[in-house]
Order: C-alpha cells, then sequence, then structure tokens
C-alpha cells in the first residue's frame, strides 16, 4: 500500500500525499484492532505522524529512515518513567510494508510550549525554564550503555571530524551566504571540543516545540518527546538547541537555565562551535529568527547566543 522510499527525494513527495498515506495509516490501525478510532494527521513534522484516538500517536517511518524508528522506540522504553517529566509511553513498534516501519505511543497531555509561549506570563515562562533544565539534567544523568546497539554514535571524536569535514558542504546547501560561509572554518579552528569524556543520552533538538504544557490551572509542562534523533555525546551539544530555541539569546533566561540544570554555563564559542556543526544546523534561519551583531563576526554571535551576561 505504501511505496518504497529510498530517497530524500522520494519521501519529500510522498510525505505531504494523504492519499498515499492515510489510507495506509487506517489499514495499519486495522491490522493493530484499532478500528473506528478517529485518525488526524499533525501539521508539522518531516514524517507523517498522526493522532489516533485521544490518546495515542502513530508515526511512520520508510526504509531510509528506518534506524531512526528503532532508535526512537528502544529509547522511549528505555525513559519510560525515569524521568521528572513524562515522556510517551512505548505501545508498538513493527515493520509494515516495502521497508516501513511504525512507532505507536502514548500521547502526551497539552499543547507544544513553543504554540503556547506568548500567552504565558513571565513567571510561567521562568518555570518552564526551569523545568525544562531539570528534565535535561535528568536525561544527561541517565545511563546510557544499554543503549549503545542501537544509539550512537560509536565514538564522538569520530562524529566531529566527519561534521567538521563536510561543514562547508552542508552549510552551503541550507543556504549559508558569505561573508558568513567563510567564516566558518576559522572560527571552527579556534573552538577546541572535547575529543572524549563526559558522555550523556543526549535529546538533540531539545527546544520549546517539543515540550508540552497544560494550559489550565498551574500551566505545567507536561512532557518531553521526540526522541528519533537521539544520540551519546558531549552534553554541551544539548546546550546548543538550548540557547538557540528556548533562550533565544536571552542571557538572563539561559543563566536560570544553567542553574536549575546544576552547572557552570558553557563557553559561548563553544556552543556556537555545536550548533554549526549539529546534525541539523541552519544558521539563514537562526539569523532571521535571532539577535545578530552590527558586524558579521562569528565571535560576536556566539556571545549574543550563547552568552549570560547582560
Amino acid at each position: 500500500m505504501l511505496p518504497t522510499v529510498d530517497t530524500y527525494e522520494e519521501l519529500e513527495a510522498i510525505v505531504s500525499d494523504e492519499t498515499v498515506l492515510r489510507p495506509a495509516a487506517l489499514d495499519l490501525c486495522d491490522q493493530m484492532g484499532l478500528v473506528g478510532l478517529a485518525l488526524r494527521r499533525f501539521d508539522d513534522g518531516t514524517l507523517p505522524v498522526y493522532a489516533l484516538g485521544g490518546d495515542m500517536v502513530l508515526k511512520l517511518y520508510p526504509r531510509l529512515r528506518v534506524a531512526e524508528a528503532i532508535r526512537e522506540a528502544r529509547v522511549l522504553s528505555h525513559l519510560w518513567g525515569q524521568l521528572p517529566l513524562p515522556t510517551p509511553r512505548l505501545i508498538a513498534t513493527d515493520e509494515y510494508v516495502n521497508g516501513w516501519r511504525f512507532v505507536l505511543m502514548s500521547r502526551l497531555p497539552g499543547r507544544s510550549v513553543a504554540e503556547a509561549w506568548p500567552m504565558l506570563t513571565a513567571a510561567d515562562q521562568d518555570r518552564i525554564v526551569t523545568e525544562s533544565a531539570e528534565a535535561l539534567a535528568a536525561l544527561h544523568a541517565m545511563a546510557w550503555k544499554p543503549l549503545t546497539d542501537i544509539v550512537g554514535p560509536s565514538e564522538w571524536s569520530s562524529f566531529l571530524r566527519r561534521q567538521r569535514a563536510s561543514v562547508l558542504e552542508r552549510h552551503r546547501l541550507t543556504g549559508v551566504t558569505e561573508p558568513w560561509l567563510s567564516r566558518i572554518p576559522g572560527f571552527l579552528d579556534s573552538v577546541p571540543l572535547p575529543a572524549s569524556g563526559e558522555l550523556a543520552l543526549l535529546h538533540t533538538e531539545f527546544m520549546l516545540d517539543h515540550l508540552t504544557i497544560d494550559m489550565r490551572g498551574g500551566r505545567r509542562l507536561t512532557g518531553l518527546f521526540d526522541f528519533e534523533p537521539a544520540m551519546i555525546g558531549d552534553p554541551a551539544y544539548d546546550f546548543a538547541s538550548v540557547g538557540l530555541f528556548v533562550s533565544r539569546g536571552d542571557p538572563r533566561r539561559l543563566r536560570r537555565f544553567y542553574e536549575a540544570y546544576g552547572r557552570d554555563p558553557h563557553d559561548p564559542d563553544q556552543l556556537l562551535a555545536y550548533a554549526l556543526l549539529h546534525v541539523y544546523s541552519d544558521l539563514p534561519f537562526y539569523l532571521r529568527e535571532l539577535p545578530v551583531p552590527p558586524e558579521p563576526r562569528l565571535d560576536a554571535l556566539a556571545e549574543l547566543w550563547f552568552g549570560t551576561k547582560g
């Protein structure tokens, strides 16, 4: 029912085609005995994801991204009930057809914090920063060795070398222009990154979009989701996402995050280096969404986005 998808071009073509995807999702629900439940496609995301009934989520992965399906299912099982914030409970996962795989998980209550953020008071926002930092600290404290057969990279230093070797090509593809583009290699050469040492289970896309909140009553966080890109590596790698998508260039908010997490601030240059080396780095998007220094200097950009002074 679903065609084989072996390239990102094929995935892009099918991911918005509900005439193909929805019948397949309904067929899969029938096979699992989940007949008659409302099925609603979520608007965002690079993969087909559906709300099923009122309390489940069905996520579909083509053969091209089967490793992510296996990884997400395994991490969900590992984290269930272990963090101060709820994470989705794994209900079922298996192969479907033509290389496709699915993950069925529980749905977290509430709405996206990114969507709710403008409606929150300053006190609510500060509390969310504190609660999210405590959750990330707990994630980083989790045992990760039981996941090494599924979650990589196998060696952090090798991952950094690969990302560094392809950095210009990847940033050209995202539309980075001069003078920023030509300044990236020199900046990265000037920033020492740990080749080994402290490792942790990383979310890698720790952002308000992946946190949920109950807007009733105390407006508390209700969960953390999206573990398909999880990795094992330097905890600072997750703080790149924190600076870009949680504190968003606000030094007071970032200080609060560090205090709740329980550590001293990272070097801003190191976090910008990780942001540039990140698997999903999108510098043009960051430059549109975040403060930009008067002159196009990467060290100034690092201080604006990841500094805690001011």
